[in-house]
Protein backbone atom coordinates (compact mmCIF):
# COMPACT_ATOMS: atom_id res chain seq x y z
CA UNK A 1 0.00 0.00 0.00
CA UNK A 2 2.93 2.37 0.55
CA UNK A 3 5.84 1.10 -1.53
CA UNK A 4 3.63 0.36 -4.52
CA UNK A 5 2.70 4.04 -4.58
CA UNK A 6 6.30 5.17 -4.11
CA UNK A 7 7.83 2.92 -6.78
CA UNK A 8 5.14 3.78 -9.32
CA UNK A 9 5.60 7.50 -8.71
CA UNK A 10 9.38 7.31 -8.99
CA UNK A 11 9.05 5.37 -12.25
CA UNK A 12 7.03 8.10 -13.99
CA UNK A 13 8.43 11.18 -12.27
CA UNK A 14 11.58 11.66 -14.44
CA UNK A 15 9.56 11.78 -17.65
CA UNK A 16 7.07 14.19 -16.11
CA UNK A 17 9.88 16.44 -14.93
CA UNK A 18 11.43 16.41 -18.41
CA UNK A 19 8.12 17.60 -19.84
CA UNK A 20 7.53 19.94 -16.89
CA UNK A 21 3.96 18.75 -16.98
CA UNK A 22 1.83 16.04 -15.42
CA UNK A 23 -0.34 15.11 -12.50
CA UNK A 24 -0.05 12.36 -9.90
CA UNK A 25 -3.18 11.21 -8.09
CA UNK A 26 -2.61 9.08 -4.99
CA UNK A 27 -5.50 7.17 -3.43
CA UNK A 28 -4.86 6.79 0.30
CA UNK A 29 -7.57 6.37 2.98
CA UNK A 30 -9.21 7.96 5.99
CA UNK A 31 -6.99 5.41 7.74
CA UNK A 32 -4.14 7.71 6.72
CA UNK A 33 -5.68 10.53 8.74
CA UNK A 34 -7.11 8.70 11.75
CA UNK A 35 -5.81 5.40 13.10
CA UNK A 36 -8.81 3.17 13.75
CA UNK A 37 -8.66 0.22 16.21
CA UNK A 38 -8.18 -3.25 14.69
CA UNK A 39 -6.73 -1.73 11.50
CA UNK A 40 -3.32 -0.70 12.82
CA UNK A 41 -1.10 -2.24 10.08
CA UNK A 42 -3.40 -0.71 7.46
CA UNK A 43 -3.26 2.69 9.16
CA UNK A 44 0.55 2.60 9.30
CA UNK A 45 0.76 2.06 5.54
CA UNK A 46 -1.90 4.68 4.78
CA UNK A 47 -0.34 7.31 7.07
CA UNK A 48 2.92 6.80 5.19
CA UNK A 49 1.14 7.04 1.83
CA UNK A 50 -0.65 10.24 2.84
CA UNK A 51 2.56 11.83 4.10
CA UNK A 52 4.37 10.87 0.91
CA UNK A 53 1.66 12.35 -1.28
CA UNK A 54 1.35 15.60 0.68
CA UNK A 55 5.11 16.06 0.86
CA UNK A 56 5.52 15.31 -2.84
CA UNK A 57 3.04 18.03 -3.75
CA UNK A 58 5.08 20.54 -1.74
CA UNK A 59 8.38 19.43 -3.30
CA UNK A 60 6.98 19.63 -6.82
CA UNK A 61 5.22 22.97 -6.32
CA UNK A 62 7.98 24.84 -8.19
CA UNK A 63 7.56 22.59 -11.25
CA UNK A 64 4.62 22.18 -13.58
CA UNK A 65 3.53 18.99 -11.82
CA UNK A 66 0.55 18.66 -9.54
CA UNK A 67 -0.14 16.02 -6.89
CA UNK A 68 -3.63 15.25 -5.61
CA UNK A 69 -4.25 13.16 -2.50
CA UNK A 70 -7.53 11.24 -2.42
CA UNK A 71 -8.74 10.19 1.04
CA UNK A 72 -11.68 7.77 0.80
CA UNK A 73 -13.74 6.74 3.77
CA UNK A 74 -15.42 3.33 3.82
CA UNK A 75 -16.12 2.32 0.23
CA UNK A 76 -18.95 0.11 -0.96
CA UNK A 77 -16.96 -2.15 -3.30
CA UNK A 78 -17.70 -5.64 -1.95
CA UNK A 79 -14.04 -6.02 -0.99
CA UNK A 80 -15.01 -6.99 2.57
CA UNK A 81 -15.53 -10.48 1.15
CA UNK A 82 -11.85 -10.75 0.23
CA UNK A 83 -10.48 -8.90 3.25
CA UNK A 84 -8.47 -11.07 5.65
CA UNK A 85 -9.58 -11.62 9.24
CA UNK A 86 -7.96 -13.04 12.36
CA UNK A 87 -8.82 -13.16 16.05
CA UNK A 88 -12.58 -13.48 16.55
CA UNK A 89 -13.12 -13.85 12.84
CA UNK A 90 -16.91 -13.94 12.78
CA UNK A 91 -17.25 -10.86 14.97
CA UNK A 92 -14.55 -8.96 13.05
CA UNK A 93 -16.13 -9.88 9.73
CA UNK A 94 -19.56 -8.75 10.93
CA UNK A 95 -18.63 -5.24 12.02
CA UNK A 96 -16.35 -4.67 9.04
CA UNK A 97 -18.96 -5.93 6.55
CA UNK A 98 -21.63 -3.66 7.98
CA UNK A 99 -19.31 -0.65 7.93
CA UNK A 100 -18.31 -1.31 4.33
CA UNK A 101 -21.90 -1.80 3.18
CA UNK A 102 -24.48 0.32 5.01
CA UNK A 103 -25.37 3.39 2.91
CA UNK A 104 -25.09 6.06 5.61
CA UNK A 105 -21.59 4.87 6.50
CA UNK A 106 -20.05 3.66 3.24
CA UNK A 107 -19.86 5.41 -0.14
CA UNK A 108 -20.89 4.15 -3.55
CA UNK A 109 -17.76 3.47 -5.64
CA UNK A 110 -19.07 5.09 -8.82
CA UNK A 111 -19.97 8.28 -6.97
CA UNK A 112 -16.51 8.28 -5.45
CA UNK A 113 -14.95 7.84 -8.90
CA UNK A 114 -16.79 10.91 -10.20
CA UNK A 115 -15.48 12.97 -7.28
CA UNK A 116 -11.94 11.73 -7.88
CA UNK A 117 -12.13 12.74 -11.54
CA UNK A 118 -13.47 16.16 -10.57
CA UNK A 119 -10.73 16.73 -7.99
CA UNK A 120 -8.12 15.65 -10.52
CA UNK A 121 -9.38 18.05 -13.19
CA UNK A 122 -9.31 20.93 -10.71
CA UNK A 123 -5.88 19.99 -9.41
CA UNK A 124 -7.07 19.91 -5.81
CA UNK A 125 -4.46 19.24 -3.16
CA UNK A 126 -6.75 16.84 -1.32
CA UNK A 127 -10.24 15.42 -1.55
CA UNK A 128 -11.78 13.50 1.34
CA UNK A 129 -14.56 11.21 0.12
CA UNK A 130 -17.81 10.73 2.07
CA UNK A 131 -19.40 12.86 4.77
CA UNK A 132 -18.47 10.52 7.67
CA UNK A 133 -14.81 10.56 6.61
CA UNK A 134 -14.82 14.35 6.27
CA UNK A 135 -16.36 14.78 9.72
CA UNK A 136 -13.93 12.31 11.29
CA UNK A 137 -10.86 13.90 9.67
CA UNK A 138 -11.98 17.41 10.67
CA UNK A 139 -12.80 16.41 14.24
CA UNK A 140 -9.47 14.61 14.62
CA UNK A 141 -7.63 17.65 13.25
CA UNK A 142 -9.22 19.86 15.91
CA UNK A 143 -9.29 17.38 18.80
CA UNK A 144 -6.71 14.62 18.24
CA UNK A 145 -6.55 13.59 21.88
CA UNK A 146 -10.31 13.41 22.25
CA UNK A 147 -10.58 11.42 19.04
CA UNK A 148 -8.16 8.83 20.37
CA UNK A 149 -10.07 8.62 23.64
CA UNK A 150 -13.38 8.14 21.83
CA UNK A 151 -11.92 5.47 19.56
CA UNK A 152 -10.59 3.75 22.66
CA UNK A 153 -14.12 3.67 24.07
CA UNK A 154 -15.46 2.28 20.79
CA UNK A 155 -12.79 -0.40 20.85
CA UNK A 156 -13.61 -1.37 24.43
CA UNK A 157 -17.39 -1.29 24.11
CA UNK A 158 -18.19 -2.35 20.55
CA UNK A 159 -15.30 -4.16 18.89
CA UNK A 160 -14.37 -7.81 19.55
CA UNK A 161 -11.82 -8.47 22.25
CA UNK A 162 -8.41 -9.81 21.33
CA UNK A 163 -8.17 -13.58 21.09
CA UNK A 164 -5.27 -15.25 22.85
CA UNK A 165 -5.05 -18.30 20.61
CA UNK A 166 -4.23 -17.51 17.00
CA UNK A 167 -7.06 -18.87 14.86
CA UNK A 168 -5.19 -18.10 11.67
CA UNK A 169 -6.09 -15.64 8.92
CA UNK A 170 -8.97 -16.29 6.56
CA UNK A 171 -10.92 -14.36 3.92
CA UNK A 172 -14.35 -12.85 4.35
CA UNK A 173 -15.77 -15.46 1.99
CA UNK A 174 -14.45 -18.22 4.27
CA UNK A 175 -15.73 -16.57 7.44
CA UNK A 176 -19.14 -16.03 5.90
CA UNK A 177 -19.45 -19.75 5.24
CA UNK A 178 -19.03 -20.51 8.97
CA UNK A 179 -21.81 -18.24 10.25
CA UNK A 180 -24.84 -19.75 11.95
CA UNK A 181 -27.89 -19.75 9.65
CA UNK A 182 -29.82 -17.03 11.54
CA UNK A 183 -26.80 -14.75 11.75
CA UNK A 184 -25.89 -15.42 8.13
CA UNK A 185 -29.41 -14.56 6.99
CA UNK A 186 -29.49 -11.30 8.93
CA UNK A 187 -26.05 -10.26 7.65
CA UNK A 188 -27.07 -11.28 4.13
CA UNK A 189 -30.01 -8.87 4.35
CA UNK A 190 -28.06 -5.98 5.86
CA UNK A 191 -25.21 -6.26 3.34
CA UNK A 192 -27.39 -6.35 0.23
CA UNK A 193 -25.71 -3.29 -1.28
CA UNK A 194 -22.29 -4.73 -0.52
CA UNK A 195 -23.17 -7.98 -2.29
CA UNK A 196 -24.35 -6.09 -5.36
CA UNK A 197 -21.08 -4.16 -5.34
CA UNK A 198 -19.13 -7.42 -5.02
CA UNK A 199 -20.80 -8.74 -8.16
CA UNK A 200 -20.23 -5.49 -10.01
CA UNK A 201 -16.55 -5.26 -9.09
CA UNK A 202 -15.70 -8.96 -9.44
CA UNK A 203 -15.07 -9.75 -5.78
CA UNK A 204 -15.53 -13.49 -6.17
CA UNK A 205 -13.87 -15.89 -3.76
CA UNK A 206 -10.15 -16.36 -4.37
CA UNK A 207 -9.26 -19.75 -5.82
Amino acid sequence: MFWGMVYTTLAVLPQMLDRNQGQIVNVTSIGGKVSVPHLLPYACAKFAATGFSEGLRAELAKTGLRVTTIVPGLMRTGSHLNALFKGQQQAEFTWFSLGATLPLISMDAERAARQIVGATKRGEAERVLSIPATVLASFHGLFPGLTSELLGLVNAALLPAAQAADAGIVSGHAVQATLAPARAQMLHLLTTLGRYAAEQFNQQAAR
